[in-house]
């Protein structure tokens, strides 16, 4: 008969609790309890994949960049996706907003997390923080390696978006992006080079255009609209005739500019967004959108965490399906 949890109590002097706990490196032991007890458990052979971590806890944890709901709601949806499956499952769900300069140590100490939900970008120094937590950990809106994750399906999301615009007859095609450390930003923009080579059209790489890090993410996308008519004009280039932006409210604030520089929308310059928030049906004129199920994001992240494979870091996304929103900005409502 092999070693059990009560043949490493018996001989580390504690309790059956407590080496359970060691070993799932969970929270209310000192650190040299824990070490003791994992020595032990390593010296008699136990197998502690024998303990198997019951996810009754459940910290969703999202950058203080993005906890702007008003500016940018995508991950409030994401968000209600993660709580009703936390309810439907009976998990306790909690929500932390942390970034660099955050204690992250101590407040995972407070929420006492069995698993953890990461949405969109964080520093990858939280992310080996996270890992040396031992805890199960999903990915959400983001990709790391030795992390499992869910993602939007963001290069179909770019391709579906520009061959839209293509198929109106539009050829300078601009894309506002942010920082590329994001990972479904960075994939848009790879999604967006990748649609001029399949349609055999000539890409000019001044038409892509980031927008500049320490700005308000409205200002930003702004402030990149600006930069590319002042560029055209003063090289005596053409204007983009349509802008695909990394998502709406960068749209939005891009074309506002547009607007107020007296261009029309869509008769010079058309436009598409992603992510389908409710701005973007609201606007005027309404907004193409590449759409996507926000909550689905939120409700499979809870359930990859309760997958027993999630161990396994299959390096493979699971992806959310996205779908496109011909409106008014672009100049067709209809595919």
């Amino acid at each position: 008969m092999g070693t059990t949890i009560r043949d490493v109590a018996r001989a580390a002097s504690v309790s059956i609790g407590t080496v359970s706990r060691a070993l799932k490196n969970q929270p209310g032991l000192s650190e040299a309890t824990r070490v003791r007890v994992v020595e032990v458990a390593q010296q008699l052979g136990y197998d502690s994949a024998q303990l198997r971590t019951r996810i009754r806890r459940v910290t969703f944890l999202l950058h203080r960049q993005h906890n702007n709901f008003a500016v940018s709601p995508f991950f409030s949806h994401v968000l209600n996706g993660f709580e009703e499956a936390c309810r439907e499952r009976r998990l306790v769900p909690s929500v932390l907003t942390a970034g660099p300069t955050q204690d992250l140590a101590q407040q995972m100490r407070l929420h006492a997390p069995d698993a953890i939900a990461v949405a969109g970008f964080v520093e990858p120094e939280l992310l080996v923080h996270l890992h040396s937590l031992n805890r199960p950990t999903i990915l959400i809106d983001l990709r790391a390696p030795g992390f499992r994750s869910v993602n939007i399906d963001n290069i179909k999301g770019a391709s579906l978006a520009m061959r839209h615009l293509f198929a109106l007859g539009r050829r300078r095609v601009a894309f506002i992006g942010g920082s590329l450390a994001h990972h479904s930003i960075s994939q848009r923009a790879l999604g967006y080079r990748l649609a001029y080579f399949e349609a055999g059209l000539l890409f000019d790489p001044m038409l892509e255009i980031n927008t500049q890090p320490g700005l308000a993410a409205d200002l930003a996308a702004a402030d990149a609209m600006e930069r590319l008519i002042v560029q055209a004009r003063e090289q005596s280039n053409p204007l983009p005739d349509a802008v695909f932006a990394y998502n709406d409210a960068a749209a939005l604030a891009a074309m506002r500019v547009c607007v107020a520089h007296g261009l029309r929308v869509p008769e010079d310059i058309a436009f598409v967004g992603f992510d389908d928030i409710p701005a973007a049906a609201q606007s005027t004129p309404p907004l193409s959108t590449v759409t996507v199920d926000k909550e689905a994001l939120g409700r499979r992240g809870v359930e990859l965490l309760l997958e027993d494979n999630l161990n396994s870091l299959d390096p493979a996304d699971t992806l959310v399906p996205v779908n496109f929103i011909p409106r008014a900005s672009s100049g067709s409502t209809t595919t």
